[in-house]
């Protein structure tokens, strides 16, 4: 488990984290979310003992990262794709790693066809696409076969198979019990794979929650429910919760469930088209949480939470 309580990071004028306290529990996969210097970056800095906390603490299964006795058999972290030495190979960079933390150096080749590296492996890092450069920076996370997991945008500069492959990865990995913590930006990649997810904005938190949560977001359910007899039906509905029409034939209720509302319809024998909670994007959810939080931001149309573009 990672344990976030009260961390604080202070550069000269700039808190970029500011009492922040979370948890990421094993077995799930937990998205960390924010706007562009929101505080991610940093956060995982400190858990990963590279940056000090100016207050709180950042602990992995109870203990600091500096405290652990064999770092890399306990967490695995890809933080920065670019920090490796151009010059090496990328065999030779795992079997540094492996060598400085006492793994079996037969571990390299395992892990090396696990990101599907293969021949790649043996050229030099300087000649490395951004995507191959994430592949070996997973391998080195991997190496010691830990129980905990660390990403900051891992998806980067990955092609479709190799999107595809890290979410089967990180995915995989929760269902086995670990702990796995992973930020981006891409909200798609983070609905399909994330269980929970933490969204954080100027360095505070915003929301700690499942993703069925997010999506549901604050407000009461919304169904929506398409009926020839839609005034009548409407007008049956206005007991149970609060009914808008949105178009000729269609209405969207609020603080109903989907099976009141098809149970009402049926009593009254008034046909029904189309009935279906509506949920929206976590892109959306997202974009609504942080729409206080983003410090770089650019015009444009603005878009529903259903997506439309007004």
């Amino acid at each position: 488990m990672i344990r976030i309580q009260q961390l604080t990071k202070q550069y000269g004028a700039t808190r970029a984290v500011d009492g922040l306290t979370f948890d990421v529990e094993p077995g799930k996969v937990t998205g960390f979310l924010g706007p562009n210097g929101a505080g991610k970056s940093t956060t995982m800095r400190i858990v990963m003992g590279l940056d000090h906390p100016t207050s709180g603490t950042a602990t992995i299964n109870g203990k600091p990262y500096a405290d652990l006795h064999s770092p890399l058999r306990e967490v695995g972290a890809l933080l920065d794709p670019g920090a490796m030495h151009p010059g090496r190979t990328g065999r030779a960079h795992l079997r540094i790693a492996a060598r400085s933390n006492g793994l079996p150096i037969s571990r390299v080749d395992e892990v090396i066809e696990h990101v599907g590296l293969g021949p790649a492996a043996r050229r030099r890092i300087k000649g490395y696409s951004l995507g191959m450069r994430q592949r070996l920076g997973i391998a080195a996370a991997l190496l010691g076969d830990p129980q905990v997991l660390l990403f900051d945008e891992p998806v980067n500069g990955l092609d479709v198979e190799g999107v595809r492959w890290i979410r089967d990865v990180l995915r995989g990995f929760a269902d086995e019990g670990r702990t796995v913590l992973v930020s981006s930006h891409l909200m798609s990649e983070m609905q399909l794979i994330a269980d929970r997810v933490v969204v954080i904005g100027r360095g505070t938190l915003i929301a700690d929650a499942d993703v069925g949560d997010i999506l549901r977001g604050p407000d009461q359910r919304r169904i929506r429910v398409r009926s020839p007899e839609a005034d009548a039906l409407a007008a049956a509905l206005h007991e149970g919760g609060q009914v808008e029409h949105t178009r000729p034939g269609e209405l969207v209720v609020t603080g109903m469930t989907a099976t009141e509302v098809g149970d009402i319809a049926h009593a009254l024998r008034f046909p029904l088209y189309h009935l279906a909670e509506i949920e929206q994007s976590l892109e959306h959810a997202y974009l609504a949480l942080t729409a206080d939080s983003v410090e770089y931001a650019v015009g444009g149309p603005s878009t529903s939470a259903e997506g439309e573009t007004r």
